[in-house]
């Protein structure tokens, strides 16, 4: 671990999510969105914990998670879909979670309980790229885990990230 000083510079795979149309839901009716959060949590971290993520931090509805391996970082993303999915299965249209979720390999800079730099902001502009239930990846991403994927991916063209000078290719997972 490094002193909060002189953060260490790691290469990670950022992975960001968030819940679509917390905001609204949440001024809506505060304690059903509220018990919607625990169980998207719940699936959340248990993906996370089993693909050797490092959970940051979350900010309401939103997580931020580093893992060493891009492929576990996808393999979470896809793990978490599909647990939301099944999860959703039975339940009424105001009671599904739906999240986006996006993932980048990049450099990050790390403190004792924190991550920072291009390679979060990258990930948390390509999060909302993501449909409802959905997994955006950057091309750097895309570069490892292309051939281990068993889903097919299909290109995003002329994405413009905010603040971003030279936003990466970004890839939409079809699963």
């Amino acid at each position: 671990k490094s002193t909060d000083a002189s953060p260490q510079r790691e290469l990670s795979a950022i992975m960001m999510t968030d819940i679509v149309g917390y905001s609204g839901a949440m001024e809506r009716d505060e304690q059903h969105t509220y018990a919607r959060l625990l169980e998207h949590n719940k699936i959340v971290r248990g993906a996370v914990v089993k693909y050797r993520g490092r959970e940051i931090k979350t900010i309401g509805d939103a997580f931020l998670v580093v893992f060493r391996s891009a492929n576990d970082a996808v393999d979470c993303a896809v793990s978490i879909q599909q647990g939301l999915k099944e999860y959703n299965t039975s339940k009424a249209a105001a009671d599904k979670i739906l999240i986006r979720v996006g993932v980048h390999l990049g450099e990050v800079m790390v403190t004792t309980n924190d991550v920072f730099g291009e390679g979060v902001n990258i990930a948390a502009r390509i999060e909302p790229l993501a449909e409802p239930g959905g997994i955006c990846i950057s091309g750097e991403v895309y570069g490892v885990v292309y051939k281990k994927l068993t889903f097919k991916l299909e290109r995003l063209e002329g994405v413009q990230l905010k603040n971003i000078a030279i936003a990466p290719d970004i890839y939409r997972i079809i699963l």
